[in-house]
C-alpha cells in the first residue's frame, strides 16, 4: 500500500498507543522531569505493550515492523503530551545499526534488552570542536593488539546516566590509506576512563543530556560493531532513522500544543463568541494542522523509503521530513501559546515550556541550515561553499 495512506494495522497501532499516552500525559513527563527522575513506568508499560521494540527482528524479541511503527509510537506518545525521547535513541539508532551490521554476538547480547526495555543505549557522535562537522570527530580508535583504545570527548549525549551502554562514534586509521574512517563502538557504562558529566540545559526534560570523557578507554575487539571499513554506511544507517525519529518526536508535539489551544479557542469567551469563530485566530491554527500534516506526509514518505532498504532515497526524504516537521512544531507552538494569551505561559496549561523544547526539533540531531545544505548540494547540485 502507499505510504501516504495508512493501514489499517499502522491506523490501529496509533489508536492504541494514543490510548496508553492518554494514561500517563503531559502532567506526569513534567512530574518526572520536575523531581529529577525518568518516566520509568511509561517506558515499562509501552515495553510490556510491545511498542518499544516493534522496529526490531522478531528472532530477537521485537515486532518484525520497521522506523514507520516505531515514529508512529513516538508521534503518538508526544500527541499525548508524553514522548519518549530515548525511543530515538535507544530502539531507532542503536538497535537499527546493531540488527544491521552487529555479529551475532552483539545481536543476542543486546537486541532482546532493547526490544522488551530492560536495557537501554545512548548514542554519541556529537563532539565540542566538530559541532555539525562529523568530518571533524576527534575521538580516535586505536588497535593495541587485539583491543582497541578510545580517546575523545562528546557532548550533548542524552541519557547515559541511564543507558547500560554507549554506541560511540569514533575515528581509526585505515591502514591502507593512513586516513581516519568512522567506526561504531558499544562502550558499556562502567567501562574504565569512560566518563560523564551532566550540562546545565535550559530545557527541563526527564532525559539529561551529558559531556563524556573517554580517557584511554580499552575495549575488546567484540566492541567493534560490523565491519571498520564500512563504518559510513553504518553511520547512516543509525542517523536516517534519528532523523525520522526526530520528525515523529516535533510532530506529535506540535499536535499536543495545538489541540490544547483548540481546545481553549472553542470555549473561551470575551466577546459574543468564542475566540475560534474569529480568522485571526482560527486561521494560524488551521494553517499549523495543515503544515504537521504535511510533514507527517514526508515522514512517511522517508520511513516507507527507509525501511524497504533504500538508503540514499531515505536520506534525503528522512532529511526534509526533520527540516519539514521541526519549522511546522515550532510555529504550531508559537501560535498555540499565542492563543492563550497571558494563559499560554502558566505551568497550569503547560504550553510555556514547549516553546524552549519546540526549537530542539530544529537544531536537533542537525540543524536547519545543515538540512538545506545537504538538500541544495545533493538534491539541487549547487556547489559547495565548504
Amino acid at each position: 500500500m502507499s505510504s501516504t495512506i495508512e493501514s489499517a494495522e499502522h491506523k490501529t497501532l496509533r489508536t492504541a498507543v494514543a490510548a496508553l499516552g492518554q494514561r500517563y500525559g503531559r502532567e506526569y513527563l513534567a512530574r518526572v522531569a520536575r523531581e529529577g527522575g525518568h518516566p520509568d513506568e511509561l517506558w515499562a508499560d509501552a515495553a510490556k505493550l510491545g511498542y518499544l521494540g516493534v522496529n526490531l527482528p522478531e528472532e530477537y524479541g521485537g515486532g518484525g515492523g520497521g522506523i514507520a511503527e516505531l515514529s508512529i509510537v513516538l508521534e503518538e506518545l508526544g500527541a499525548a503530551g508524553c514522548p519518549l525521547l530515548m525511543m530515538v535513541v535507544s530502539p531507532a539508532i542503536c538497535g537499527t545499526v546493531i540488527a544491521r551490521f552487529g555479529t551475532d554476538e552483539q545481536k543476542r547480547t543486546w537486541l532482546p534488552g532493547l526490544a522488551d526495555g530492560s536495557r537501554t543505549m545512548a548514542f554519541g557522535i556529537t563532539e565540542p570542536d566538530a559541532g555539525s562537522n562529523s568530518h571533524r570527530i576527534t575521538t580516535t580508535a586505536r588497535r593495541d593488539g587485539d583491543d582497541w583504545i578510545l580517546t575523545g570527548r562528546k557532548v550533548f549525549i542524552s541519557g547515559v546516566d541511564i543507558a547500560d551502554a554507549t554506541l560511540i562514534v569514533g575515528r581509526a586509521e585505515d591502514a591502507r590509506t593512513g586516513r581516519l574512517k568512522p567506526c561504531l563502538f558499544i562502550v558499556p557504562r562502567d567501562t574504565p576512563g569512560f566518563g560523564r558529566s551532566v550540562i546545565d540545559m535550559e530545557l527541563q526534560a526527564a532525559e539529561k543530556q551529558f559531556e563524556l570523557t573517554l580517557d584511554e578507554v580499552r575495549l575488546p575487539s567484540s566492541a567493534l560493531v560490523g565491519d571498520e571499513d564500512a563504518g559510513l554506511l553504518q553511520l547512516f544507517a543509525g542517523l536516517n532513522p534519528e532523523r525520522i525519529m526526530t520528525a515523529a518526536f516535533a510532530i506529535g508535539m506540535g499536535r499536543y500544543a495545538l489541540a490544547r489551544a483548540v481546545d481553549y479557542a472553542k470555549t473561551r469567551q470575551v466577546w459574543k463568541e468564542p475566540i475560534g469563530a474569529h480568522q485571526a485566530v482560527a486561521h494560524p491554527l488551521a494553517q499549523a494542522h495543515i503544515e504537521l500534516e504535511l510533514a507527517r506526509l514526508m515522514t512517511q514518505k522517508a520511513a516507507a523509503l527507509y525501511d524497504a532498504g533504500d538508503d540514499m532515497g531515505a536520506g534525503e526524504a528522512a532529511n526534509m521530513a526533520k527540516y519539514a516537521a521541526g519549522e511546522a512544531c515550532v510555529r504550531a507552538v508559537d501560535q498555540s501559546v499565542h492563543t492563550l494569551g497571558g494563559n499560554g505561559l502558566t505551568r497550569e496549561y503547560g504550553l510555556g515550556s514547549l516553546i524552549t523544547a519546540s526549537r530542539v526539533a530544529r537544531i536537533a540531531p542537525v540543524s536547519r541550515e545543515m538540512i538545506l545544505n545537504f538538500v541544495s548540494h545533493q538534491t539541487l547540485g549547487l556547489p559547495k561553499s565548504y
